[in-house]
């Protein structure tokens, strides 16, 4: 009897831990984590950088995620797309992500954006409770004073089912239906250089931002040393800029890969966001409104 109390006693304190636990807490792990789990069976690991970069070092057993990987060119000329899903199921696949994997994504250097871009299309890719960001990345993890090498990862032959999309990614007239609808801002990720319409951006777009966006840094979501600042960090810097308890983010930047950082913050706090995948480029092939801040005098 006492074993059968202690053993629902362990039922319910595992029960409660995991009610306890925050969004944070699943899209983030850590070094050390990463350590402790680094053989297991269904683990795939990301290196998020260049091709460079990946043969210098790497965490072992990693495999590389490029500039190229996981996303398409758009017939439009759009860059950094989400790929379809039968094609994004083949380049999944290709990585070693199986049904069954757990998948952890980091930076070869201290920006988060690349890799949370990555988070983001596990995500619509419906693995978005089996996709987490290592904290500090590559860096962190030598910090802490674990090995890297520069033995590429073995190929491994898996199989991946057909993916259940989720809808992570909006398009320009979901943007513009929502943009004086209440209970969603718009957030625009890009320095403030380019939201001021001091700088245009990439090529062809316009000075500017969308009508009514909030500008919130992608830079300022992470530290120098490329952890998640904390959710009170983040709280604030999403409070300054409008974003009220509840609200719907949806968020953009130059191509989309910028604002997945913002995106990936606002997650960690349990908000609800979403991609314009399009981001500036495609507002601006649209010839669609633009504003600019009174103090520019434009």
């Amino acid at each position: 009897m006492k074993a059968l109390l202690f053993a629902a006693a362990i039922t319910v304190a595992s029960i409660t831990g995991a009610a306890a636990a925050t969004p944070r807490d699943a899209l983030l792990v850590t070094p050390a984590w990463l350590s402790e789990h680094a053989a297991d069976k269904d683990l795939v690991i990301l290196h998020v950088g260049t091709a460079a970069g990946y043969q210098a070092k790497h965490i072992p057993g990693a495999h590389l995620v490029d500039g190229n990987s996981l996303t398409v060119k758009s017939p439009e000329g759009l860059i950094t797309e989400l790929p379809p899903p039968e094609e994004l199921r083949a380049q999944m696949q290709a990585l070693g992500i199986s049904d069954r994997s757990r998948v952890i994504v980091y930076s070869e250097n201290e920006g988060i954006a690349r890799a949370t871009r990555i988070i983001l299309t596990m995500d619509a890719a419906g693995f978005g409770s089996r996709a987490s960001l290592l904290d500090g990345g590559l860096g962190g993890w030598e910090r802490d004073g674990h090995a890297t090498t520069a033995e590429a990862a073995a190929a491994t032959t898996v199989v991946l089912s057909p993916l259940k999309m989720q809808s992570r990614i909006v398009t320009a007239d979901y943007v513009q239906s929502h943009l004086k609808s209440h209970g969603y801002i718009v957030v625009d990720a890009r320095a403030p250089e380019f939201y001021n319409g001091e700088k245009p951006g990439i090529e062809g777009a316009v000075p500017g931002h969308v009508p009514g966006a909030h500008n919130i840094p992608f830079t300022t979501v992470s530290g120098p040393d490329g952890k998640l600042k904390s959710p009170e960090e983040l709280k604030a810097i999403f409070t300054a800029a409008g974003v009220k308890p509840g609200d719907h983010v949806i968020a953009y930047c130059h191509i989309g890969i910028q604002a997945t950082a913002v995106i990936f913050a606002a997650r960690s706090l349990g908000m609800d966001a979403k991609l314009y995948d399009g981001s500036f480029q495609d507002w601006s092939k649209r010839g669609l409104p633009v504003e600019l801040p009174p103090a520019t005098g434009k």
